[in-house]
């Protein structure tokens, strides 16, 4: 294992920093920061990059910070990115982070985007999810490794109130399946934890109450959630009600809803227009398009969040259920689209369905910049459409992680 000296100059898109070797070979170090020269370990070569772990720091950049969390370098957590950035840093780093993906990726000739700032740097995140190490510790995943988790005793980055519910119910692991694999909370907006116990197994689990009473002396309404091995999850103890504590909602609601409206801004006026929304998820954005005076038909592939969205009821949104690829063939012609894919962006069949559309607009919402620049690169060619402009939004304080809402219209 080689050790060479090497000065970072930028932040790449999973958050490492990145130099060049006297070889020419690119370099990728986490943990390290524009302007720190450092000395490091090669851990991996390649023909043109490697990949290196951080020994020493002999001159640290002039965003370097130290880190909040005492997970971050003790237990090398590897949840968060970017807590060695201070704030302006980090907000420029996912900013280029955009725009290279857009312009490397996309083929598209566009500077780095504005980027909305975070109304808070910590503390913002409504769902961790923890996963079990050796023996009964839950925890998060350390860096570069996937199969193992430290034991976790606070998230800074998460809500307090999920911190609250995490203190005590770390003390009562004990009471969980002894297959329990992953631990989901999730707080709602009614300010309950709803705690997804997921199992290995589908062996009966009788002390979910217990567990309800433990967070609850802890001063939180806990809702627990049993997941068994090929189940659905269903409510073991806390009340019972419609909320779906597996479909989709933002890990930052107030980030997200000012994403959301950009998203619903960019679109124009809908009054009278045909719209498709796609991975509708719960139905919020479709709600207001009607409430805009839209005819909108949704598409959504979990019937869960369907289902919560139909339980709002007084809308006349035609729902649908299963994979948007699937069905974008049977929908009546768009005159506009929104469209929030997860992160794996969205099927070429469907991005190809798209460009032979007549939709005057397509309004892409996107968490990951290499997957919204590879589709908007096939969504563009051919000359139908162009991409307008592309917004950024900050919901992810401390990682590499971005949310951008794009804006194509027919060219």
């Amino acid at each position: 294992m080689s050790e060479v000296a090497l000065e970072i100059d930028s932040v790449a898109a999973g958050g490492d920093g990145v130099g060049r070797l006297e070889d020419g070979r690119v370099a990728f170090v986490p943990r390290t920061a524009p302007g720190d020269r450092v000395r490091i370990a090669i851990v991996r070569e390649h023909a043109r990059f490697v990949r290196g772990r951080l020994l020493a720091l002999e001159r640290a950049g002039p965003g370097r910070v130290d880190p909040r969390c005492d997970h971050y370098e003790a237990d090398r957590c590897g949840g968060c990115q970017l807590q060695h950035l201070d704030s302006a840093t980090q907000r420029s780093a996912r900013r280029t982070i955009v725009g290279d993906a857009l312009r490397r990726i996309g083929g598209l000739e566009v500077p780095d985007p504005p980027l909305e700032p975070a109304l808070a740097d910590w503390g913002y995140r409504a769902k961790i999810t923890v996963a079990r190490g050796r023996g009964r510790r839950f925890g998060f995943h350390p860096l570069d490794e996937p199969r193992d988790s430290f034991a976790l005793r606070r998230c800074e980055i998460a809500d307090p109130i999920l911190n609250q519910a995490w203190d005590a119910l770390r003390q009562a692991t004990g009471m969980l399946p002894a297959k329990a694999e992953r631990l989901v909370l999730r707080l709602d907006h009614e300010g309950r934890v709803h705690l997804v116990v997921e199992d290995a197994t589908d062996a009966a689990w009788s002390r979910a109450a217990e567990v309800e009473r433990a967070v609850r002396a802890a001063g939180v309404e806990l809702v627990v959630w049993w997941r068994p091995a090929g189940g659905a999850p269903r409510v073991l103890a806390g009340r019972d009600d419609a909320y779906a504590p597996t479909a989709f909602r933002q890990v930052n609601p107030a980030m997200g809803e000012l994403a959301r409206r950009a998203a619903l801004d960019a679109l124009g006026d809908p009054g009278g227009r045909q719209v498709w929304d796609l991975y509708a998820g719960v139905g919020e954005t479709s709600r207001e398009l009607v409430g805009r005076g839209a005819r909108v038909v949704s598409v959504e592939r979990d019937p869960r969040a369907v289902a919560l969205a139909q339980a709002a009821g007084g809308d006349p949104i035609d729902r649908r259920v299963g994979d948007v690829e699937a069905l974008l063939g049977s929908l009546p012609g768009p005159d506009l689209v929104i469209t929030n894919p997860p992160r794996v962006g969205m099927a070429r069949p469907a991005v190809e369905r798209l460009r032979e559309s007549e939709a005057e607009r397509v309004v892409y919402v996107s968490c990951d910049p290499a997957t919204l620049a590879r589709d908007l690169k096939l969504l563009t060619q051919g000359g139908r459409f162009r991409l307008a402009r592309v917004a950024s939004f900050d919901l992810f304080p401390q990682t590499a992680h971005v949310e951008s809402v794009a804006l194509v219209e027919r060219a």
